[in-house]
């Protein structure tokens, strides 16, 4: 298209666009009064201050801009922004103190089936829910910061980032802390998750369910109450995230529960109870993940097929890898294993004899926790040999051919 021509075409939004200001001493005195004047396109502009206005609802496509972080008090009763129209943009706010409904989902900012929109450089404390985005597509939610000490019980507060029969949502750069769960995407599809930081939420960092044809990149999951769970969805994929520190009796830094035809390559699993725990995961791509220091670096359920774990670094987990049965249906390749005892006289980097990564300690452990007891015990490093020598319980084909010397990862 020739540039006057684009000129021409885009020249009617913003040649009778208007900016309509807010505050003290501007035409405005309130963003009720800005949002019924405003037409399609205009900007609102609202200066500093304190503004407790109940329900702000956006029926228009607009620009609502926050000039020096005015601060949006819901005082505990209500959502403080409803969005109900496509190609709205809102940035620059503080939104603090929404009030709380568990059936309708009260949130500080709300979209409810909007296009286009994008909600950015905005502070959220001590909301509900923070930013819950309901049957829209094409939204942007980017460098937001939502906290909230609301409450440490999960009943009493809600998430971060809600994404609800949504699609094509893009949540860039955030930082989330304290809430139920950091970001949660229900029934949602092709979805974009990038350097986010969700911390010391109060079940899961990031929550999938019935979540199709997702990617998420470059996040870290740090020290949340169960870690992160994707759970019954297809073609996700999970590339070069942390995992940290997610310790409990049922935490994990990421649980799989009936999951498929996904990729998990490039992250890095440090100091959880659990690296990774499947359950009913089939056709998934683990390829160059760190697993370092985790109380189990990987347990995959007997129910788990098809599953291909390749060119991963095992490096200072009490176990490496765990099952619950005895038939496995995986296949484990080329992994670098800390705890291998074999030899390279080829020369070409490549254990010259298969390695066994389950050991019959582990399998014990799995069954029958109390036996965590006799970790470290001459036993149990007696135990381990012996069952090198003659297997007898461990599955035989639970093993790597091509045990790497030295890790993929530096």
């Amino acid at each position: 298209m020739k540039p006057f021509l684009y000129v021409l075409l885009i020249l009617p939004f913003f040649a009778f666009s208007r900016t309509l200001e807010v505050g003290q001493g501007k035409p405005y005195a309130t963003i009720k009064t800005a949002l019924e004047a405003a037409q399609d396109f205009d900007r609102i502009l609202v200066h500093p201050g304190y503004y407790t206005e109940g329900l702000l609802e956006i029926r228009k496509p607009i620009q609502l801009i926050g000039v020096g972080r005015p601060v949006l008090d819901g005082e505990f009763k209500s959502e403080l922004v409803a969005v109900y129209a496509s190609n709205v943009h809102i940035e620059g706010f503080k939104f603090i103190n929404s009030g709380k409904d568990e059936i309708r989902s009260v949130a500080a900012v709300h979209l409810y089936q909007s296009h286009d929109s994008v909600i950015r450089q905005n502070i959220f404390e001590n909301n509900y829910f923070g930013i819950y985005v309901q049957a829209s597509n094409r939204c942007l939610i980017e460098h937001n910061k939502l906290t909230t000490n609301r409450s440490t019980s999960q009943e009493m507060v809600g998430d971060g980032i809600h994404l609800l029969g949504s699609r094509e949502i893009w949540v860039k750069n955030n930082y989330i802390s304290g809430h139920k769960d950091g970001i949660y995407l229900e029934k949602s599809r092709q979805c974009f998750l990038f350097k986010n930081l969700s911390r010391k939420n109060l079940r899961y960092g990031l929550h999938f369910m019935f979540s199709n044809e997702s990617v998420y990149t470059g996040n870290v999951f740090d020290n949340n109450g169960a870690g992160v769970a994707v759970m019954y969805a297809m073609n996700v994929q999970m590339y070069n995230n942390h995992f940290i520190n997610n310790w409990g009796d049922s935490s994990y830094g990421i649980l799989l529960k009936e999951i498929s035809y996904s990729k998990i390559k490039g992250n890095h699993f440090e100091n959880n109870t659990t690296g990774v725990y499947a359950d009913g995961a089939t056709k998934i791509d683990f390829y160059e993940n760190t697993f370092a220091n985790n109380g189990w670096g990987l347990k995959i359920n007997a129910n788990c097929m098809e599953n291909k774990v390749i060119q991963n670094d095992f490096i200072g987990n009490t176990f490496d890898v765990s099952t619950n049965g005895s038939v496995v249906l995986n296949k484990f390749n080329q992994n670098y294993w800390d705890k291998y005892e074999g030899y390279d006289l080829d020369k070409n980097k490549v254990g010259d004899i298969p390695y066994h990564p389950l050991s019959l300690y582990a399998l014990l452990v799995d069954q029958n926790p109390s036996i965590m007891l006799l970790y470290r015990t001459f036993f149990v490093d007696l135990l381990n040999r012996t069952e090198k020598i003659i297997p007898s319980l461990t599955p035989e084909n639970f093993v790597d051919d091509e045990p790497l010397l030295k890790p993929v990862r530096s």
